[in-house]
């Protein structure tokens, strides 16, 4: 069979020579006939050649195609390049078809310099930039990838898994997606890879793997045999309904018009991506001539229209014919042989003589060709544009392009790229049709919303029309999810889905809603869900929209204004006593110090007694009318005078406050007394509060009671806990400001706080969204504008002046606090006292001793000078203008 078709070649060669006198270049051409690529591309490289040489009659040179069949295996093609290098001294070859095949025919034209041009092995791993003899006249796979990434943002898609096929073609283009995808926050959790040889069983087992985990959103990227097996049996998988969406790339799209019906089908609303071909009158001609062309062949598989490969198959032959002719090449001088006979040598293979200069001119040859303009960039076709495709019915129905200079856009301008008229952000495309015959995006937010019966401000779910199952929701929570998604950079499709049951009541509480993620049925919860620890075990939370912390409600105080005892309670006993004895020791020194020059501080023993105490305490108001003459006791009253002040100024604002802002007094300030009494305590029903309760604070279950409404918290507390009430409540702190905009008047937070996250959006955990959420929360808290706007549900508070925090701490002043005055007077009263009598000792000692006989005790000797003291100076008494000194 091989010697026919060398025997054919060579009598095609001899009468073009001896008909037309031009001179004829052989080009090899390696296709798998079998195949609807390498069937549509030999018709119309034979079109191509008819056409070119019709048109361009004067040329000096002719190609002659000689084609091998190399089915589909890399080892016939190989050996089919070979052939046509050694035996038939081609100076070039196109093909062959698959990137495989290509790997190793490129390195067999790199060896014997000559170019190898593709224009259907499309990977990335194929580059030109590595194979200086290859040329690509078809667009690389990697082209494509930023038009698939535009495509993922345009709808918000936050994860994707890629479906490809275990070959040099499938695997190249994965690499290059994933970096796209992380560029835009888009996450990759699992890559499903289908060898090429897979059965139905295999296929099928591999999509309801997919289908168990649900994954929704798909990019297809395999050959157009394997490709159309997947989608029918994904179809029967039930994963070509709504809820899903499917992106194939271009490899697969240009094969689309060759699809049978039964694929077709099961493809409906599935997205593809194509190269972008300008409509022109020659490429209306060629199809109405090749359509009459394959009506009148055989096959019935093959009686549809041209395919991206074919236009890029009739190109390359025209960029080839005309690098032939304008690079001069003469057949004669085509290759230096070496001596091996061998047909298989590799060793033997000549080396091309003009391989290097039609490389050079093939490279730089321009023309507007059927695909388009024809222009290699770094050895291979320069994409310009790319179409979005949505299958529907038996057609692909066009709703956008994307342009490297202008990315995503309904339409173009002439096929420049330009977009025609100016597209809002979230009209990038035409509405597609969506698997499961919709206009509803894919992968829709399944929100949970919990049913409240109380604290409303914060979401409030109702059914304003009896009639219709949707709920109109508003609140704090919700605006502030709003504004979130306002935030984000991308759209964010989502459905309100409430926590109820057939009666439109709870189904449960918020650990109960929250867990619905874990088994997803939701894919988020928004509401005033708190960030704790046990939940953060199942779901992921968003950073905080609100302050946190927990505290404690309990009832004010009303009659302790009327307390007989009031007036000693800004001071503590402790203080009280000091203050006493402080007053009893400064009377008893000034006394001391006054006694002997002073005729005020003398009398009768009685007389002085009380003058000790009148004294000291008349200096609290300052009243005082005997007058001090020794220095030392003026030294003392200073610092006595001034403590006074300081107790005094001290005392009456503490007892100002009790009266006038008794309101504020707790009835229990303090969590064990109420533990300690048994007393009831309160919660809001359906919140994490109650295990804060019974495993923090270690309440005991059975005294617990839960409420739902600020109303129940009034009347619960009103009652007390004696009368079918409780004694305090606990909820978190923006729920308690509500409570008070109510009821501020009659209730006081009391204690600490107990921390929490405050109040998050969930998510299932890694979730892809997580992150932007965040970020956009951050933006919406710190605009204080736009926050300002959203709570007005919860600042109408009236009375929040009155909301203060009380401490479980006394309020009375301890001796702590005045501490370091009491030293400091206890100090200076007794180095006075000290000081004074050491003077009063040394100066009447001696006289003492002189006086007395050798035989006085000292015991009489120390009465005689208590005696001493006792008596008056009278000199210093007789003359009350003269006052004695300290050294007296």
């Amino acid at each position: 069979m091989a010697n026919q078709k060398r025997l054919l070649s060579f009598l095609i060669l001899l009468s073009l020579r001896m008909a037309m006198a031009k001179e004829v270049i052989s080009v090899g051409v390696v296709l798998d006939f079998n195949s609807p690529v390498g069937r549509m591309a030999e018709r119309c490289m034979s079109m191509a050649l008819s056409d070119f040489y019709q048109e361009n009659h004067n040329y000096n040179t002719r190609l002659a195609l000689l084609t091998r069949d190399s089915g589909d295996d890399v080892v016939s093609a190989a050996s089919a390049a070979l052939d046509l290098i050694k035996n038939e001294e081609v100076q070039a070859i196109m093909g062959p078809q698959t990137s495989a095949q290509a790997k190793f025919v490129i390195q067999l034209g790199g060896k014997a310099r000559i170019p190898i041009i593709s224009f259907s092995a499309t990977s990335p791993s194929l580059s030109p930039a590595q194979n200086p003899f290859f040329i690509r006249t078809a667009h690389d796979d990697s082209a494509q990838v930023k038009a698939i990434s535009a495509i993922v943002k345009a709808y918000g898609w936050r994860e994707i898994i890629p479906i490809y096929a275990d070959t040099d073609y499938g695997n190249g283009l994965i690499p290059y997606l994933v970096d796209a995808f992380q560029n835009i926050d888009v996450r990759v959790p699992y890559r499903s890879v289908i060898p090429p040889s897979s059965s139905n069983t295999v296929i099928s087992k591999e999509l309801n793997k997919l289908k168990k985990h649900h994954k929704r959103i798909f990019i297809v990227h395999m050959a157009a045999s394997l490709g159309s097996k997947l989608f029918v049996l994904a179809n029967e998988a039930g994963m070509m309904k709504e809820g899903y969406a499917w992106i194939f790339t271009a490899g697969l799209s240009a094969l689309l018009d060759p699809m049978p019906s039964k694929v077709m089908y099961s493809m409906q609303g599935v997205l593809g991506l194509r190269p972008h071909i300008p409509t022109s009158k020659k490429l209306e001609d060629f199809k109405r001539r090749l359509k009459r062309n394959l009506t009148s062949s055989k096959p019935i598989s093959d009686r549809n229209g041209v395919n991206l490969f074919g236009l890029w198959a009739y190109d390359t032959v025209w960029a080839l014919a005309m690098a032939v002719e304008k690079a001069g090449i003469v057949h004669s001088r085509f290759f230096k042989q070496n001596s091996s006979q061998s047909n298989v040598d590799l060793a033997a293979l000549g080396i091309s003589e003009t391989g290097r200069t039609l490389r050079n001119t093939i490279r730089a040859t321009e023309f507007r060709g059927l695909s388009g303009n024809f222009h290699l960039a770094k050895g291979q076709l320069e994409p310009s544009a790319f179409e979005i495709i949505n299958i529907v019915g038996k057609s692909e129905r066009i709703i956008g392009f994307w342009t490297p200079k202008r990315g995503l856009s309904q339409a173009l301008v002439n096929g420049t790229g330009e977009v025609a008229g100016s597209i809002s952000k979230d009209k990038l495309l035409k509405q597609p049709i969506w698997p499961g015959d919709t206009t509803d995006q894919p992968t829709k937010l399944r929100i949970g919303v919990p049913i409240k019966q109380g604290f409303v401000e914060f979401l409030k779910v109702e059914w304003l029309n009896p009639h219709t199952d949707e709920p109109t929701i508003s609140g704090f929570s919700y605006d502030v999810f709003h504004a979130v998604l306002g935030a984000l950079s991308f759209p964010l499709p989502y459905e309100f889905i409430p926590f109820m049951n057939e009666n439109r009541t709870s189904l449960g509480t918020y650990d109960e809603l929250l867990y619905q993620i874990k088994l997803q049925k939701y894919d988020a919860v928004v509401g005033d869900t708190t960030i704790v620890a046990n939940r953060s075990t199942y779901v992921d939370f968003t950073l905080p929209y609100s302050e946190s912390g927990v505290s404690m409600v309990v009832l004010v105080k009303n009659n302790e204004r009327n307390n007989f005892w009031i007036f000693l309670k800004p001071l503590s006993l402790d203080l009280w006593l000091a203050t006493f004895a402080t007053f009893i020791s400064t009377g008893l020194v000034i006394w001391v110090l006054e006694h002997r020059i002073n005729s005020e501080f003398r009398g009768p023993p009685r007389q002085q007694l009380g003058t000790i105490f009148w004294f000291s305490f008349s200096t609290l108001v300052f009243a005082h009318r005997e007058k001090v003459v020794n220095n030392w006791s003026k030294f003392v009253m200073i610092i006595w005078i001034f403590v006074v002040l300081i107790l005094t100024q001290s005392y009456t604002a503490s007892l100002t406050s009790m009266l006038t802002v008794q309101r504020l007094q707790p009835a229990f300030i303090d969590v064990k007394e109420i533990k300690k009494n048994g007393y009831f305590v309160g919660y809001q029903n359906g919140s994490f509060v109650k295990g804060l309760l019974t495993k923090q604070l270690n309440f005991n279950e059975t005294i617990l009671r839960a409420y739902n409404t600020p109303e129940e918290y009034n009347e619960a507390l009103s009652n007390g806990s004696h009368n079918g009430g409780v004694a305090a409540i606990f909820d978190e702190i923006p729920f308690i400001k509500l409570f008070f905009a109510k009821y501020c008047s009659k209730y006081t937070m009391v204690g600490p706080t107990y921390k929490t996250g405050g109040f998050g959006f969930a998510f299932p955990q890694g979730s892809p969204l997580l992150p932007n959420i965040s970020r956009a929360i951050l933006n919406v808290t710190e605009d204080k504008d736009k926050l300002g706007g959203i709570e007005k549900y919860i600042s109408s508070t009236p009375c929040e002046d009155q909301s203060a925090t009380i401490s479980s701490q006394s309020s009375s002043l301890d001796l702590y606090n005045f501490g370091g005055l009491f030293i400091i007077t206890v100090v200076a009263s007794t180095s006075s006292l000290l000081f004074h009598l050491f003077i009063f000792l040394r100066s009447h000692w001696p006289a003492l001793n002189a006086s007395s006989t050798d035989e006085s005790s000292f015991g009489s000797k120390l009465l005689e000078m208590v005696k001493h003291f006792d008596r008056p100076q009278r000199s210093l008494l007789a003359s009350p203008g003269i006052h004695p000194s300290i050294n007296e």
